[in-house]
């Protein structure tokens, strides 16, 4: 299931942030290019104003001249005078035409410049074949899908010179078109760096839901199997009562025990279900810790000395400050690590608790000379119906009580952990803000 989600989660995220990529790509390449575009034109107008210019001042045409303004200009131009074409205009055109390579070349300028004539005469209203005589220049500047082109009439003595100039627009679509030979390619790889990201970011974001949802099919097997134990029992006992009934009494006190544990039980899972649903609240209070820990020693001190186990509570001289905590949440926790230390403790061990009053924290430990917890398990003792000793078969513990310390720890913003006692056993040790 989990691995259709990441693939669905993986395309799903892929193709918003590439689609959101995508566009926004376009729209700068749009922009990009449309400013490309009318710098071109804008620089051509410019262009064509100087050679307009220079044709309305000057009364002699050079060769040099046409030759450095379609040089510098990139442009192609004719000049007809009383509608014939210049001399010296021809000459370049013949020697155009014989070198190799160039026919073509000349067609096509020869097709714009028509084709700006055309354009002008029929739709601008200027035609640059007129023979007649005019007063004032009179010049127009259009497009085309091949070129931009400017014609003009410019009056000279008695008669009238006329321009057509274009500039062809392959360099432009070129490198409009290599332009966006780049754009794709660098999208390309972006789009295929975002699956990539996708995939891992995805991943990354289902591993906590997968290994829960791992914990919580855990934890039904493992609550299942509690409870399974307990339910046998129960069963067996009524088929027994009902066999013989002159053992009623007997079998009754088996019922009673174990439903009073299938009864801790499901109240310790309800309290975790709580604690996962974040509807576990706590009451806070000024509590006295000290007292806190006298009491759970009190209400424990005939279970340890029934398992021969000593157990000393050390508080320091001075007073301690009032604790803002839950105490009934607190001592909970308590009765939960010394529980632990008399399931773990064998006969002739001790236990010794004890709190001290830091600057920003209390510290409360509960330290015992049992057989210890391994490093790599210190962690794993607070996951549920963990047991460091699997083997055990101690019906009075599911595994769930360290589970639910650390919990009702959390809820206060303290910590829990566990340190090693020195000579060998475990120490507790709870953290509780100021």
């Amino acid at each position: 299931m989990f691995k259709k989600l990441h693939r669905q989660m993986t395309i799903f995220s892929a193709l918003i942030t590439s689609g959101i990529l995508i566009l926004m790509a376009i729209a700068s390449l749009v922009i990009f290019e449309r400013g490309l575009t009318r710098n071109s034109y804008e620089r051509f107008l410019n262009n064509g104003n100087s050679c307009v210019a220079y044709l309305e001042t000057q009364s002699v045409l050079s060769h040099k001249w046409i030759l450095e303004a379609k040089q510098e200009y990139g442009v192609e131009l004719r000049i007809l005078n009383n509608g014939k074409r210049l001399f010296f205009d021809k000459l370049n055109e013949e020697s155009s035409s014989n070198a190799s390579g160039e026919n073509g070349r000349k067609s096509s300028v020869e097709n714009m410049l028509a084709e700006a004539a055309r354009i002008s005469r029929e739709e601008q209203g200027l035609d640059v074949e007129y023979t007649g005589s005019i007063s004032l220049p009179k010049e127009v500047y259009f497009e085309t899908a091949d070129f931009y082109a400017c014609t003009a009439l410019i009056p000279k003595g008695s008669g009238v010179l006329s321009l057509v100039l274009v500039y062809p627009l392959d360099g432009l679509k070129g490198q409009i078109f290599h332009q966006r030979i780049l754009w794709g390619g660098l999208l390309l790889i972006a789009v295929l760096a975002l699956v990539v990201f996708s995939w891992f970011f995805t991943g990354k974001m289902l591993r906590p839901l997968e290994e829960n949802r791992k914990r919580q099919t855990q934890f039904i097997a493992s609550a299942s199997h509690e409870l399974r134990s307990p339910l046998a029992v129960i069963l067996s006992s009524v088929q027994a009562i009902e066999a013989d009934p002159g053992e009623c009494r007997r079998f009754l006190s088996t019922i009673k025990s174990e439903g009073t544990r299938m009864s801790r039980l499901i109240g310790d899972m309800l309290a975790l279900a709580n604690a996962d649903n974040k509807s576990w609240s706590i009451m806070k209070s000024p509590c006295e810790l000290d007292t806190l820990l006298l009491e759970t020693y009190e209400k424990y001190e005939p279970l340890l000395r029934e398992k021969g186990i000593s157990m000393n509570v050390e508080l320091p001289d001075e007073s301690l400050s009032p604790c803002r905590c839950d105490g009934g949440r607190i001592s909970q926790v308590l009765g939960i690590l010394l529980d632990n230390g008399a399931s773990y403790v064998p006969a002739g061990g001790k236990i010794r608790s004890g709190v001290e009053e830091k600057e920003k924290y209390f510290r409360i430990y509960v330290e015992d000379n049992g057989p210890g917890i391994s490093d790599e398990n210190k962690e794993a003792v607070f996951q549920r119906f963990y047991r460091a000793d699997s083997s055990r078969k101690d019906k009075q513990h599911f595994g769930l009580g360290l589970c639910i310390a650390k919990e009702i720890v959390t809820l206060h913003h303290g910590s829990i952990r566990i340190e090693d006692t020195k000579g060998g056993g475990t120490t507790f040790v709870v953290r509780l803000p100021k």
